[in-house]
This record gives C-alpha cells, structure tokens and sequence, in this order.
C-alpha cells in the first residue's frame, strides 16, 4: 500500500468514482490518507454511466517514468592524422551506397546479389516479421476483447441433484441450446496497458536495428571478401611474374654452365628459387578458391558458384581521393547497435510503468448477452434471454513481495541497459579512430612499398647485367630476386589493406542500411 501513499490527491481523486460505481464502502477504511479522502469524495462523484467511465479510461494518468532520448557523449570533429596520406577523409555528407564508390561494376552487382539472395538477411527478416507479430500479441489488451459462443446438448441430470431442468426427477433427458456474446475491457486508468504498448514497439524498434545490423555487416563482408579476391589474384599475378624472371635466370645459369663460365652451383640455385616461387601458387590458388566459396554462400549460391565470373583476374578496387563520412553528430542516428542499444533501453524505461501499474487496481468492464433454452423453437424468444454487465476490480493486498521485487528487477534492468548503451557509443566512437587511423597508415604503407619496390626492380635489372659481364656472383641476383618478390607481395598486402580499412571505416560508421531499410517505411520496406 505504500506505494499509494506518493500520490494522495490524484489517485485519490481518481478512486473516487471507482468506489461509487462498485459500491465499495467496505473499503473505506480508517487510517490511509488514500482511500479516506477517496471515500469522503464519494457523495461528490454522480452516478457515471459506462461512456463516461470509458472516456475517463482514456485521458487517465500513466504510470512510470517517461523515456527520454539519451544524449551520447559526443566529438567535435574526427581525428586528424599528424601525416596526411593521398586519400583523406572529409566530413561531406556520406553516400549511403558507399560501395559504388570504387567504381568497381563486379562489386555493385554482387551487392545487389546479397541484398536480394542472403540467408542471413532472410533470417533476419524472418525475425522481425516474429516481432510484428509478437507486438501485436502484447498490445491486444489495448481494445475489447469479444467472443461468441454457442452449445447444444442433450442431457439428463441425477434425479437426488440439486435440480433437473426438466422437472421429471432425472426420469428423462432434455436438451438445452445455448448461445451468446461476451465482452470485456481492461481500463487502463494508471496507463499500464499503455506501458506495455509502448514498451512492445520499442522491443519492436530493437528487431528492426537487428536486421539493418545484419545487412551492414553483409555489405561489409561482401566488400571484404570480394577486395580480398582481388588482392589474391594481384598476388598471384605478382608471383607468376617472378617465376618467369626465375625461370629466365635459370636458363641463363645453364647456358652460362655450358660455356664454362658458371657452376653447377650456380645453376642449382637459380632451380631452387624456381621450385621456391612455384610453392607459393597453390597456397594461393586455395585462397582464391575459399575466397569464391565465402561470396557464393553469401549470395546464397553453392560452392563455386561465382567461380566462373570470379576466377579471372581483376584488379583490387582502389579508394578515391576523398572519403566522405559525414559529421560526428549523426553517428547515433546511424549506426544500429547504437539504435538497438536505445530502443532496449526504451523497452527496460517503460518495463518500469508497466511493473508499476501491476500495483494499482485493475478494472475490467465485461458483459455478456445470450439465449437459453430446452426446446428450439423458444430459442431466440425474448423470454430465453439472459445478459449480465458490469465492472469488475482486483486489488493487490498481499503478494509476498513480488510486485515490489519486479519493480526492483525492471529498474536493475533499466540501469544496465543504461550503461550498456553508453558502452554502446564508446565503443563506436573507438572503432571509427582505429579504423581512420588504419585507413591513414595503411596508406603511407603502401606509398613506402611502392618505393621500395621501384628500388628492388632497379637493383635486379643491375644484378643481372652484372652476372652477365662477370662481376657479381649468380647469390646477388637470387638475393635480389627474392627482395624484390617479397616487396611486391607486401606491396599488394598493402594496397588491399587500403581498401579493405576504407570498408572497415564505412562499418564503423555504420552507413550502408539506409538506402535498403530506411527508418521512415521500414515496417513495410522489406526487399528480403
């Protein structure tokens, strides 16, 4: 009863009429402020007739605390690099098919492939559909609940009962029609019906974030495996094209063998470097091969699906002069763990009315109208009808601590979805600097390897010439084969890491769902 006690004019006020219509007089009691000022109200409340009492239901109080939309820590401006790179990041407006800024035609068409085919998306879209249904489940207490019944039987009771219908002592059966229309409403004075609708569509709001979750992360595993693919087939190219250099190399050490001017060192040297350089085929061969099996389930295709279209060789698609990725502000409305992380914590805000509207009276108003009767054709006559209307009020006296140890339970859970949502926009704000700060150094990486692999070119092309006149011995191209091979394939790395920070930075951001999922028209937007 204490938790009445916060409230003594109003709920008092609202009580009032609430006793006057049950005829509540063994509840006016001595000693709680509450229900004495409820019952000395009384005599001022007239008779209400039942539109009345709905009206009231509907302009009642809520219960609970309103939902307030967080304010999350926010940055003034995204970090800056103390060296620029070529690319840089600018805070223009995002474009929200951000994969179409590679220009890559191959990598547009399998997007829109995994937009439509995905079994992740599906299932995430199977679980949303599941959440519309479930709010419509959990908001049905909002309107009145109506039924239709209707019995026929043929019967026959113990003569030594109670009674027999058909006045012959059990001697004989009798039938009995029966049928009817019920209804009942729950009204909502303390608003945790409301409560609970509301709590239902943010619980909604958090299936609806889960799927443009999913998607955000099929763009970015799509853009990541086809780059990848890319960055293989660049590495292999890379090899195959040292293994041609190794294989001249060793032509040249065995014609040199057989003039008499190198040994048989020489030459199998130059052969091991060419069994060395073919043992990294395969391994890449297998990459590509996983590479076009990870795309293929991602569109939904079995393996090898793509192989076809995918096996040639392509370049790795490259980042353009500037990034745009929006401003700082409009991470919150962006990013859906961020959105989910919201609407949980609307959900757990308005779990707490409903938790607290378990403690105020329910009134429900119900009423039925029928007809009974033992032969037929009295059956729908005015004198077999039978009907009953009226309220109906519970009161929670004594639970054992229940409703107050839920009530405990729903704030425990509001404050941790609290903090899980401040963790939620932390941990956003971490992810976009690693990823500017990767997009930055993978970069000046890249532009470094170019350099060096420009030096190792000329250092071969020297090596060679001086083996050919006599001057170096044949273990100073081979050293300088393998230098040039291995800064090629850190080259390539390199410049697939570029492009997979600048996907790796589109997710952070999480831009991408927008343009599929859009929040106005979300519920009904559904290409999946």
């Amino acid at each position: 009863m204490k938790i009445f006690v916060d409230r003594t004019d109003v709920f008092a006020s609202k009580l009032a009429p609430i006793f006057d219509l049950l005829g509540a007089q063994a509840l006016c009691t001595k000693g709680d402020p509450v229900w004495e000022r409820a019952c000395s109200r009384r005599g001022q409340w007239p008779r209400i007739p039942l539109y009345a009492l709905l009206v009231m239901s509907l302009s009642a109080c809520t219960v609970g605390p309103d939902f307030q939309k967080p304010q999350p820590q926010q940055v003034a401006e995204w970090t800056k690099p103390a060296k620029a790179a070529a690319s840089q990041v600018v805070p223009a407006e995002m474009d929200e098919r951000w994969w179409e800024v590679f220009h890559d035609p191959k990598l547009s068409a399998l997007t829109q492939r995994a937009l439509t085919d995905n079994l992740d998306l599906k299932l995430a879209s199977s679980r949303l559909q599941q959440s519309r249904v479930a709010r419509q489940v959990n908001t049905a207490n909002r309107y009145p609940n109506t039924a239709a019944s209707g019995s026929y039987g043929r019967k026959r009771n113990s003569g030594e009962g109670l009674n027999d219908p058909s006045g012959n002592n059990g001697d004989s059966a009798f039938n009995l029609w029966d049928a009817g229309f019920s209804a009942s409403w729950e009204l909502d004075f303390w608003g945790r019906v409301r409560r609970e609708t509301e709590a239902a569509d943010a619980t909604l709001e958090v299936a609806e974030n889960d799927r443009r979750g999913v998607l955000l992360s099929v763009l970015a595993e799509t853009a990541q495996d086809y780059i990848q693919l890319r960055g293989v087939q660049s590495t292999r190219a890379v090899t195959e094209q040292n293994l041609d250099v190794a294989r001249h190399s060793l032509k040249l050490s065995q014609l040199r063998l057989a003039d008499g001017v190198a040994t048989d060192l020489d030459v199998a040297e130059a052969a091991a470097q060419v069994a060395a350089i073919e043992s990294r085929l395969p391994a890449l061969e297998q990459r590509q091969s996983q590479l076009i099996n990870a795309l293929s389930l991602l569109m939904g295709e079995p393996p090898q699906a793509l192989s076809a279209e995918l096996s040639t060789d392509a370049p790795v698609p490259q980042t353009p002069r500037q990034v745009a990725i929006g401003l700082p502000s409009q991470l919150a409305e962006r990013r859906p763990d961020i959105r989910q992380a919201e609407a949980r914590l609307h959900a757990a805000t308005a779990s707490i009315g409903v938790a607290k509207g378990d403690f105020y009276p329910r009134i429900t108003l119900s009423g039925n109208i029928g007809s009974q009767a033992m032969q037929l054709s009295d059956f729908g006559s005015w004198s077999s009808r039978s009907f009953g209307i009226g309220p109906q009020f519970s009161l929670p006296l004594f639970d054992g601590g229940r409703l107050r140890g839920m009530l405990y339970l729903r704030e425990a859970q509001q404050q941790e979805a609290a903090l899980a949502y401040q963790q939620t926009v932390l941990r956003a704000w971490h992810e976009i600097d690693d990823q500017l700060t990767a997009y930055n150094a993978s970069q000046l990486r890249r532009d470094s390897l170019a350099e060096a692999v420009r030096q190792n070119q000329i250092a071969l092309r020297t090596a060679q010439q001086q083996y050919v006149e006599g001057v170096v011995d044949f273990v100073n191209v081979l050293t300088v084969q393998g230098e040039l091979l291995a800064t090629q394939q850190q080259w390539v790395e390199s410049s697939t890491g570029v492009s997979l920070a600048m996907v790796g930075l589109y997710k952070a951001l999480g831009g991408g769902w927008e343009s599929v999922y859009p929040v106005a028209g979300a519920v009904t937007n559904n290409p999946v």
